[in-house]
């Protein structure tokens, strides 16, 4: 591979925002990453501030999945046990009860699921 804008020089390796190949004076270090030289190092470092973002964000995702199976379970075993114990007494309502209890507690499988993903 050869530098793009001196194709006589080898390439050190890509610039992060256009993948061109860059040599030793075309190649800007930026936040540990390599650039085009009086091109494109502000807009690599606006990838790597936006790439910093974006893991602190997952990381957050995590625990809002953990925070919804919390709430949906306990929202679930009230709702379904509601429903159970008013089956004699409610007939059709407290089947609706128990149906929306079982849908919750779906719902928290569901997030713990989806959390485990994100605690790797």
């Amino acid at each position: 591979m050869v530098c793009y804008y001196h194709s006589d020089k080898p390439a050190l390796g890509l610039c992060k925002y256009c993948q061109r190949g860059l040599c030793c004076d075309c190649a800007a270090v930026v936040d540990d990453c390599l650039a085009c030289k009086n091109r494109h190092e502000e807009q690599v470092h606006a990838l790597e501030l936006l790439m910093q973002k974006n893991i602190l964000q997952s990381k957050r995702v995590g625990s809002d999945y953990t925070r919804n199976t919390i709430f949906y379970g306990v929202v679930g075993i009230l709702f379904a046990a509601f429903g159970a114990s008013q089956l004699e007494f409610l007939g059709l309502q407290a089947v609706i009860y128990l149906m929306i209890g079982l849908a919750l507690l779906w719902a928290a499988a569901a997030n713990y699921i989806e959390s485990r993903r994100y605690k790797k």
